[in-house]
């Protein structure tokens, strides 16, 4: 199993200033500790209006400066938004393709469609739709990279024959993944023969390896992948925390480990009520439903720190506690660990100490 810093980039209020910049500041330096300290990639999301939660709405730009930062380091997108108009197929394989040069070809391509009532309705997104705008996105994404010339006649776009340059270091193209959290996504994702980010904080690994059996048992019957090949690779996320004091970790992470997961859910959460509006059925995000229905009766509220810690939902503690936890993600199935080292306002100097304390005594447990 391999082990990835993943970030969303908090910016708890109040704000001052120079906040935003401070929490760029810090990625960037932890970035690099990764790189040195021996972690296998760095991901982050691209999130629009989510204040507080996220401020990472441009991340291609820092996936630039972390590229020319580092050296060994893999840079994830996590993911990518696919759906119209968030970013064109053509501008899309052209950033990618980018970043994959000045790299030299260290890019893994998440893709997604995200879903969240902020930022759908704020791009003007049919919700009914992003899924097919997600397969479709990457459809031509993959003719851009593969093909000399290309032209493409969508439902949603359409191009006539171009030559889209750059073409990215690694052939046939960078690995792909599919972002997803229900079980019918799992499917489908397998299905098309993608890699796998099961996209579910707060659950167990038990409960982590149920979807990633779906997603294995599609995959294993995928003969016309969306990419080149079949890249048959799960990763999933959860939020770390490590320190030599288990007490001091506990301490660290209660309030970032229990706003993270609530406020996430209640964001999914707002999908259900607009759609209810528009008269439109849940569809693909009917796993919204769920999450509205645990705010409405209070049972999220009851989501705890410990909670997390008996359903060895995170990783937490001292480097052995954090090790175990470990593990049990790898009996999972998992083969790519985003691990989530600020959900919302740990210190930097914590976050690096989780970057070095698990690049010296976790990550090496796990090498060949």
């Amino acid at each position: 199993m391999k082990f990835a810093l993943f970030y969303e980039i908090p910016v708890p209020q109040p704000w001052e200033p120079d906040s935003e910049l401070i929490a760029y500041q810090n990625t960037l330096a932890e970035a690099v500790a990764g790189d040195k300290a021996g972690w296998d990639a760095f991901w982050t999301v691209e999130h629009h209006f989510l204040k507080e939660y996220s401020h990472c709405s441009n991340p291609e730009v820092l996936y630039g400066a972390i590229a020319a930062l580092t050296e060994r380091i893999r840079l994830g997108y996590g993911v990518r938004l696919t759906p119209k108009p968030y970013n064109h197929p053509v501008r899309t394989a052209e950033s990618v393709a980018v970043l994959d040069l000045i790299s030299n070809g260290r890019v893994d391509f998440g893709t997604g469609r995200s879903a969240t009532r902020a930022e759908l309705e704020g791009f003007g997104i049919d919700p009914s739709e992003t899924r097919q705008m997600w397969r479709e996105a990457i459809e031509h994404i993959v003719g851009c990279w593969t093909n000399d010339e290309y032209d493409f006649d969508g439902k949603y776009w359409q191009m006539p024959r171009r030559r889209v340059q750059p073409k990215p270091l690694q052939q046939p193209h960078p690995p792909i993944w599919g972002a997803t959290t229900s079980e019918d996504g799992h499917r489908q994702v397998g299905e098309l023969g993608l890699g796998l980010c099961s996209f579910a904080v707060g659950v167990s690994p038990e409960e982590v390896k149920k979807k990633v059996d779906i997603y294995r048992a599609a995959s294993g019957t995928c003969t016309a992948p969306l990419g080149a090949y079949v890249h048959n690779q799960a990763a999933t996320f959860t939020m770390a925390l490590c320190s030599d004091n288990r007490d001091k970790a506990i301490e660290l992470a209660r309030e970032s480990f229990e706003w993270y997961p609530k406020t996430g859910a209640r964001q999914i959460a707002t999908v259900t009520d607009w759609m209810a509006e528009r008269n439109q059925d849940l569809g693909s995000y009917s796993y919204a439903a769920d999450m509205k229905a645990h705010d409405d009766d209070g049972s999220l509220d009851l989501l705890s720190l410990e909670y997390l810690i008996d359903s060895n939902a995170c990783v937490l503690g001292t480097p052995d506690e954090c090790l175990d936890a470990c593990r049990k993600y790898e009996a999972a199935g998992i083969d790519l660990l985003l691990c989530l080292v600020n959900p919302y306002k740990i210190p930097h100097d914590a976050v690096m100490e989780t970057i070095e304390l698990m690049g010296a005594y976790v990550l090496p447990k796990f090498r060949d």
